[in-house]
Formats: structure tokens, sequence, C-alpha cells
């Protein structure tokens, strides 16, 4: 898969990594700044904030100078907060936690909602048991539960915890639950584009220089935003469930020593007066 850093994904990500820290809103000219070092126009910038008041996710609030300004959503702050556990704990579950199971029933007359149901269980990372019976490590529960109460389809769906009893060996389930060779194809893509990227500062750059605070800060959110959609593709199952010579684990640690190393100097310059 092609890795796509569009306009209004690294919004969304800006927010979640530094903009939602700040009381009140963002005024519009500093998230023009901030996205022009990833390349991205000031219209396109405007649009993907229009987009983004649409779906809920920002709403228009002036800052204390007056200026036009927009901040995070309750919505959108729930939504990051879930995130955060799945992007920065990355810690694989004990296979004894067990699983969370979705099990739906849509009426034919709202039959759309069964296909919006199936979508957001594969984005939330469930896999499919069954027609109608999803699951997914139990630590995503509270997540789901948040989700289907957002999107209101909580009518349509139990939820259970429960272990799993047989009759395949839960290891060679899972394998057919998930597409786990799609899913170590796109940590080895991560690992592709921002290994040499960790290397480099390892190795040749001094993140501590005021003048490396731009950069640091154009490769944590351009790792961020790559890594970020990878936990709810691979929900983080259990190891002994998993291949031998699984590149998720080498994924998750290049992207936490990114974090340990990128993400402070990148404030440095999102705090930079516009």
């Amino acid at each position: 898969m092609a890795e796509q850093h569009t306009p209004r994904s690294l919004i969304v990500t800006l927010y979640g990594a530094y903009a939602r820290e700040r009381p009140g809103s963002v005024p519009v000219a500093e998230l023009i700044r901030l996205l022009a070092v990833l390349g991205v126009d000031a219209p396109s910038v405007r649009s993907s904030v229009s987009r983004l008041k649409r779906r809920g996710l920002l709403v228009p609030e002036r800052t204390e100078d007056g200026a036009a300004g927009y901040a995070l959503s309750a919505d959108a702050r729930q939504v990051l907060e879930d995130g955060d556990r799945r992007i920065y704990d990355r810690r694989p579950p004990r296979l004894s936690e067990g699983w969370v199971l979705a099990v739906f029933s849509v009426p034919e007359a709202e039959r759309h909602k069964r296909h919006l149901l199936r979508s957001r269980l594969t984005r939330l990372g469930f896999g499919s048991a069954s027609p109608g019976v999803w699951i997914a490590p139990a630590r995503l529960y509270e997540e789901t539960r948040h989700t289907l109460r957002r999107l209101q389809l909580d009518p349509y769906v139990e939820l259970f915890r429960g272990e799993h009893l047989g009759f395949a060996p839960t290891a060679e389930a899972v394998a057919r639950w998930w597409d786990l060779g799609a899913i170590a194809k796109l940590h080895e893509e991560f690992l592709d584009r921002h290994e040499p990227v960790l290397r480099a500062w390892e190795t040749t750059r001094d993140v501590t220089a005021e003048a490396a605070y731009e950069a640091a800060y154009r490769d944590y959110l351009t790792a961020l935003d790559s890594w970020r959609r990878l936990p709810y593709v691979d929900p983080g199952l259990p190891t002994e469930l998993l291949p031998q010579g699984w590149p998720g684990e080498r994924s998750a640690a290049v992207f936490a020593r990114l974090h340990a190393l990128l993400r402070d100097p990148g404030a440095a310059f999102v705090r930079v007066p516009t």
C-alpha cells in the first residue's frame, strides 16, 4: 500500500501530537505555517479544515486576539485519547487477557448500517470470525464501546468478553480471522521508510540544536502520520499467536525511538511564534 500523507490526515496528526495540549483554538495562519513544512499549501489546509469541521472533528473558535481558529470537538478528543493507547503503548497483550466479541444484527430496512458496522469494526482492528461475529483483543473493549456509541450503532451490537476454546488451535484461527501477511507487509513498509530516518538522526544529527527543530518536527509528524494507521490494522495480537519473525515488534520499536528522540524538539518548532 503506497503511503499517503493527505492534508486532512496530517492536520489530525498535528492536533493529536501537539495542538490539543494548548488552551483554546489554533489559528488558521498557524496551521498553514505548520503544514507548509510538510508540503501542504494554504488552499489545501483551508479545504481540509472545512471537511474536518463538517465531520464534527473541528469546531470554529476565535483566538484571544480575535483571529480565526479551530479547536477539537469533544468527540475528536475522545477519538484521540482512545488512539493514544494504541499508538503509544504497543506492548502485546497476554493470551490470558482474552477477547472481545462483537455480535451484531441489523434489520433489513437499515441494511446500510450493516455495511457501516462492518467497516467500522474493520477500522477498529477486529477480525471476522464468521458473518456477524467479530473478534479483537479484549483491551479494545473501551474504545469499541466509545466508537459504537458515538456513531449511534450500539443498539445493533452486543459485546462479550471470552476465550477461544477450539476446535482449531488459536494460532490457526487467528490466521483466518486476520490477513497476517498483509499486516506484516505494512509493518515492513513502515520500516523501509522510517528506519533509515531514525538511523540518520542517531548517527549524523544533533537533535538539541535549534536549527534541527524544524527537521525534527517534519520527520516526527510524518512518521506519526504513517504509524498511527498501523495499530488499527494490526490490533496487537499476543506474540505466541504470530508467525516467527513478525515485523510488528521491530516497527513498534522504531516508532517508539523516533517518538522519544524527535517529539520534544518538534514541539519547540511548533511553539515558534508566527
